[in-house]
């Protein structure tokens, strides 16, 4: 099956628990539809470049799938749907990198320099 990364933004008003909470249940519509989340990642609340429907901020989660056209067509047409999810982006990729995306490196990178201050 071809593989897949995919990020949506959620509405910033949601806790970080209930925007993970929403990638399992868009993973569940994956898996049901016979594809596999490879990998899910919670890159925090960030803000927008520009506002979209109003907010300035938003949750961004990170989706690696492994998953057949049908099953990301049917998790994109649950995500318009869905009055929590403000964006997504799906693109069609050849390898799914085991290691951790750009942004998690930089934000682990960020955390362990703030520990390093006395």
């Amino acid at each position: 099956m071809p593989l897949y990364e995919h990020t949506f933004i959620a509405r910033p008003d949601l806790s970080s628990q209930q925007a993970q909470t929403l990638a399992d249940e868009l993973g569940a519509i994956v898996s049901a539809n016979g594809g596999e989340v490879k990998k899910v990642e919670y890159w925090g609340l960030r803000s927008l470049a520009y506002r979209l429907k109003k907010h300035r901020k938003a949750h961004y989660v990170h989706l690696n799938l492994d998953a057949s056209p049908s099953a990301v067509a049917e998790l994109e047409r649950n995500e318009r749907i869905h009055d929590d999810v403000v964006r997504y982006l799906t693109v069609k990729i050849d390898t799914v990198d085991p290691e951790p995306s750009i942004v998690m490196q930089v934000k682990s990178s960020r955390d362990e320099r703030r520990r390093d201050r006395p």
